[in-house]
């Protein structure tokens, strides 16, 4: 009988136990929150116990200082005479000066006149006549802006940094596309270089190539080739199965599958390569003058200094100008509605034209843009902000000026949270930080998350980094307050959409330094204007795709809804957001980015924390402190990255 009763309460058990297994499993983020809980549990007393100030114990901090000095002293005293820098960096600074050098005599060469025609030709034979006669216009504007020569030096040491990142970025994912052991190895430093604000690696390229063009070209390409080797990567590995196979079954070699099915195939993701590539070497034109180089991110950072906001304005549009027409002529080349190579005869008759107006330019002897032509915008553009500072800056009734908002915010918002950072324990920010990247993805991502942030307590700099992150925090809120509401409002209306479209893409293009000058004129220095210029700057990104994500939920879906009787704001809530969380958790994770990048920037404008210290080691040559607050920023960065971007088995868990 006993034996009859455990045979049959035998399954009951184990059914029990299977429907609880399947209970639990069903809610993954309740099993995760309750893991959390029990590891606090056990973890927060001991280290309370152990560590009671809760400030990073001195003890698990390592002092690079020292060693740092001794490399830098090293790389100092030998950059004149180690064969490592006669025949291999000499070599390669030398390569890059010759390079920037011939492009820019070739520019000068064709006269202003001929570079207009030949920007024209390859826009129009990339993007068709009305492109062209944008480009035209955008030459022409810099020309008038008084910003000729300047536009031809950035575009010359453009012309060598993108095609030297292309070239690198090419064969990074073309290794990577072909191997999966390469791809794994090259995935966690594409992924750290992404987040990687782009102040944080200048002080180590200064340092073993000085200040000037070389150290700058190098620094664009260290920032600018990620794009391109991901995207090659993505296009080689997405390739057609199908295509591939068929390929292979006709006898064909590997080079041959590669050069006549795996490229062709991946020709809209390398060109979007070369697209991205092309913008974030446009948006380090600026940052690179901070280390020598020319041209309008020269004149951008000098008007910086005297706190110019017309100058700033006039060099800083020709960069917006380039960056757009380079935009939309990559953007009509990779969607590939036009052939430029099924006839030959337009553009051989377009060469002959170029070479004519190159020709009659130079018989003219006027090669660079007449003088009499340029019109002055800094003069009336400083009047405008100094009415604006004089009657905005304080004493206006009832809202108060631009002075009492970022005392406010600095009081109310900015020193709280980061007093609230710096007094939090260390392993409760650990906790804090696990528990969010566990949350929204997986177990690694959450270890990685945890990792970065207890490097930065190793490293020493655990009470600036988290006032860097206070700044972060606050900065995103705002930005994603506003760019989550803008953006709803352009996904529900067309018109909207169509006005802030431009309004964007200026916003999107315009270098980070140039935000920085009108806030400081508006707000004063200190880390408000700071957080100012990153709201400012991340905003255009949030609202497109969150506009995007919005207007991409499916038509069916919301036609469900209303046939319910849903009202506009029951659709919003329950089924277009929901269903745009995918987009949303992006728009978060490239606010935080791109707010990242200025809060460093910030440092010049007295933001403080670790951009301070990367702009003082820049400044001074200290390399254990630049590099020191580098690698914190890289590990920030690395930990917020985590923290707002799920993994691919989290997105596939939510789907």
């Amino acid at each position: 009988m006993s034996t009859a009763t455990a045979t049959t309460t035998a399954p009951s058990s184990r059914a029990s136990d299977a429907s609880w297994r399947t209970r639990l499993t069903a809610r993954p983020a309740l099993l995760k929150l309750a893991a959390l809980l029990v590891l606090a549990a056990v973890l927060i007393p001991v280290a309370h116990s152990r560590w009671a100030s809760g400030t990073w114990p001195a003890a698990l901090t390592v002092d690079l200082s020292e060693p740092l000095a001794k490399v830098s002293d090293w790389i100092i005293d030998n950059r004149d005479g180690h064969p490592l820098f006669l025949y291999f960096f000499g070599h390669v600074s030398n390569a890059v000066v010759l390079a920037v050098r011939a492009v820019y005599l070739v520019l000068l060469a064709l006269g202003w006149a001929g570079t207009t025609a030949l920007a024209a030709l390859v826009a129009w034979r990339a993007a068709g006549v009305k492109l062209a006669a944008g480009t035209v216009a955008a030459l022409a504007t810099c020309g008038l802006l008084g910003m000729w020569v300047p536009t031809m030096q950035t575009l010359a040491l453009m012309v060598v940094a993108v095609g030297a990142s292309v070239v690198l970025g090419a064969l990074l994912g073309l290794a990577a596309g072909l191997s999966d052991r390469t791809f794994r190895i090259l995935r966690p430093v594409l992924d750290t270089m992404q987040v990687l604000p782009a102040f944080a690696y200048l002080l180590p390229v200064v340092l073993v190539f000085g200040i000037g063009v070389p150290a700058a070209v190098l620094a664009t390409v260290v920032y600018a080739a990620p794009p391109m080797a991901r995207l090659t990567a993505l296009g080689l590995r997405g390739a057609d199965k199908g295509v591939l196979e068929a390929v292979e079954s006709l006898g064909a070699t590997a080079p041959q599958r590669l050069l006549t099915a795996r490229l062709p195939l991946a020709r809209k993701q390398l060109l979007l390569g070369l697209n991205q590539t092309i913008m974030m070497a446009l948006s380090m034109a600026v940052i690179a003058s901070v280390i020598g180089a020319a041209g309008l991110g020269d004149r951008v950072y000098q008007a910086l200094a005297s706190v110019d906001v017309g100058q700033a304005l006039a060099a800083g549009l020709p960069i917006v100008l380039m960056a757009i027409v380079l935009d939309r002529v990559t953007a009509a080349a990779g969607a590939g509605d036009r052939e430029p190579g099924r006839s030959w005869l337009p553009a051989a008759l377009g060469a002959l034209a170029v070479a004519a107006v190159a020709v009659a330019t130079r018989l003219s002897d006027s090669l660079l843009w007449p003088s009499s032509w340029s019109i002055e915008i800094a003069p009336t553009v400083n009047k405008a902000v100094a009415w604006m500072t004089d009657h905005l800056y304080s004493g206006v009734p009832v809202v108060g000026g631009t002075a009492d908002w970022a005392a406010r915010f600095t009081t109310w918002i900015l020193d709280p949270v980061r007093s609230g950072l710096q007094s939090l324990p260390w392993y409760a920010v650990l906790l804090l930080v696990a528990a969010l990247a566990w949350l929204i993805g997986t177990w690694k991502s959450a270890l990685t998350a945890v990792l970065a942030m207890a490097a930065i307590g190793v490293l020493g700099v655990w009470k600036p980094s988290m006032d860097t992150l206070s700044q972060v925090l606050a900065a995103v809120a705002v930005t994603l307050l506003l760019g989550f509401a803008v953006g709803i409002a352009a996904a529900r209306s067309t018109r909207l959409e169509r006005i802030l479209r431009p309004v964007l893409d200026v916003m999107q293009t315009m270098p980070q330094f140039v935000y920085l000058i009108p806030v400081v004129a508006l707000f004063g220095v200190g880390r408000a204007p700071a957080a100012a210029a990153a709201v400012v700057y991340a905003l255009p990104a949030v609202v497109r795709i969150t506009t995007q994500g919005l207007q991409q939920v499916s038509p069916a879906a919301l036609e469900s809804a209303r046939s319910l009787g849903a009202t506009s704001g029951q659709q919003l809530r329950q089924v277009q957001l929901p269903l745009a969380r995918p987009s949303l958790l992006l728009a978060v994770n490239q606010g935080v980015v791109l707010v990242l990048a200025v809060v460093i920037i910030g440092g010049l404008v007295g933001g403080g924390a670790l951009g301070y210290d990367v702009v003082f080691g820049l400044a001074q040559g200290d390399l254990a402190t630049g590099l020191v607050a580098g690698a914190a920023i890289v590990c920030l960065g690395l930990m917020l990255d985590r923290v707002t971007q799920p993994s691919r088995a989290a997105r596939k868990e939510d789907a």
